[in-house]
């Protein structure tokens, strides 16, 4: 009888590919193996369980997103790339909160993730404004976007569902909707 020895830390690249194939089996392996370490930084510098449990789902999701966009380069360790996240994470928090005491207690190498930070909040925030010029188009436009960009449906059965003579007027009122979604977006 065999006795499989289990890892504590899954590897960078099972991460990576994990992530890469949608295992959410690997987001519990992270959570184990990382979130003491984030846990201890966060409470060490004025924080909670539930504001270390905060940062670090934010850290993970930058990694998500960076992975799945396809020009995620490692050049670090994985487990050095989510301390750094998570710190610069926290760091901002402290200051937004005003509780900064002046720096952070480190035990671990960093990296400078910025402006990784800075480009993933911008995202959010142009995702948020999306969102909430969606909302205002109003029917059948929010519809017609939704079903083509988010569900990815043909303008064949765009052309079907809003009962258009051919997929070529669909098409033409795709494009109207996109051209009043792109005016109440910039106006916000």
């Amino acid at each position: 009888m065999s006795r499989e020895i289990k890892r504590s830390e899954p590897t960078d690249s099972e991460v990576i590919l994990g992530i890469l194939n949608g295992s959410k089996d690997i987001l519990e392996k992270l959570y184990k193996a990382y979130f003491p370490m984030i846990l201890q930084l966060v409470v060490m510098n004025n924080g909670t369980e539930d504001d270390a449990k905060d940062v670090f789902q934010e850290s993970v999701i930058v990694l998500y997103n960076k992975v799945k966009s396809g020009n995620f380069e490692l050049s670090s360790k994985l487990k050095t790339f989510i301390y750094s996240v998570c710190r610069r994470l926290w760091l901002k928090r402290l200051s937004y909160k005003s509780r900064n005491s002046g720096s952070l207690q480190d035990f671990e190498e960093t990296l400078p993730v910025e402006e990784d930070i800075e480009q993933h909040e911008e995202k959010d925030k142009q995702l948020r404004q999306m969102e909430a010029a969606l909302g205002r188009l109003g029917e059948p436009c929010k519809t017609i976007i939704e079903d083509f960009y988010i569900n990815n449906k043909s303008m064949q059965e765009i052309c079907i569902k809003f009962g258009y003579t051919n997929a070529d007027n669909a098409k033409n009122q795709k494009y109207k909707c996109l051209q009043r979604l792109k005016k109440i977006f910039f106006q916000t």
